[in-house]
């Protein structure tokens, strides 16, 4: 009786456990139906997975498109080789002044290194007068020859100051010159009459290396040279100028090497800066062309990049 009765309390108990069992399962069913069939869940459930997709389509797009861009718009090896090996033109010393420019800064390198120690006092002024008279700044080394740098400088001929002026050329230049008050030992005042001077001379001669070699003789003996050579070219006529002037033009190259460690166009010939300037205005050119094929295809890289992020 009694194992009766437990047996079926037992089976009651399984029974009342599986209709719990499929109580949930019914409560729990509407439930899952209703979020699988909830339309803000299937929406966004989608767009997952479009987002997934577009992203990967973007990504091949992305590396597709630069790559055909890079690979039209870039430069070849060529080109960047070229560009590359871009160089602007430095200026040359003539092989007629290799030897004496070499021998005088050697020579001359503690010399001139005293010079260069006070040159900060005066060259700033000189670069700023020559600047303004479209003189090459360059031309200030002609002082280091006249005067080594020094306002009190006189010479046995008479001519004072940092560029050596005679009394009747300062004058004329607009210098007051008397024994108590001499314009010729004022830095900027006598700068400025040897710029109005040197751009002077250019004007006759069209040639630096003349213009100093007139600066020094004077434009008479520079015209009896040219007439006698034949020719307007210094290496060609220096023969026939006093020996001075002749020094005097290869000292302000060596002294102008040895300060600026180069060349420049107050160094040069008419016939030699003629064609350097041919040289510069070269490299410009194919300096502007690399520069507007890069930046027209960085450009277009760009605008590729914008329109992928947009």
């Amino acid at each position: 009786m009694f194992n009766l009765k437990m047996k079926t309390m037992l089976k009651r108990k399984q029974r009342n456990a599986g209709f719990v069992r499929y109580g949930f399962l019914l409560l729990t069913s509407p439930a899952i139906t209703a979020i699988t069939q909830d339309p803000f869940y299937a929406v966004n459930a989608t767009a997952h997975f479009q987002n997934q997709v577009e992203m990967t389509r973007f990504t091949d797009t992305t590396v597709s498109r630069i790559t055909t861009v890079d690979s039209s718009n870039a430069f070849s090896a060529k080109e960047v080789e070229t560009k590359s090996s871009l160089k602007a033109p430095t200026v040359r010393l003539n092989p007629n002044a290799t030897k004496f420019v070499k021998d005088y800064v050697s020579k001359n390198a503690s010399y001139l290194g005293e010079i260069k120690e006070r040159s900060n006092n005066y060259f700033p002024v000189m670069d700023k007068v020559f600047t303004s008279y479209k003189l090459p700044t360059e031309l200030k080394y002609l002082a280091v020859i006249e005067s080594e740098l020094r306002q009190k400088a006189t010479s046995h001929v008479g001519a004072v100051g940092l560029w050596q002026l005679m009394p009747g050329t300062a004058k004329m230049l607009g210098l007051k010159v008397g024994s108590k008050y001499d314009e010729r030992r004022l830095s900027y005042k006598s700068t400025k009459a040897a710029a109005i001077y040197l751009n002077d001379l250019h004007k006759q001669f069209g040639d630096w290396l003349l213009v100093i070699a007139a600066y020094n003789s004077g434009p008479g003996p520079v015209y009896t040279a040219i007439k006698k050579s034949g020719s307007r070219n210094f290496w060609r006529l220096q023969q026939f100028l006093p020996n001075e002037t002749r020094l005097h033009v290869k000292r302000f190259i060596g002294t102008h090497y040895y300060f600026e460690g180069k060349g420049s166009i107050a160094t040069l010939t008419k016939a030699e800066a003629a064609d350097h300037l041919k040289a510069v205005a070269k490299f410009e050119e194919m300096l502007n062309e690399s520069s507007i094929k890069e930046e027209a295809s960085n450009e277009q890289t760009e605008a590729v990049r914008i329109a992928i992020i947009q």
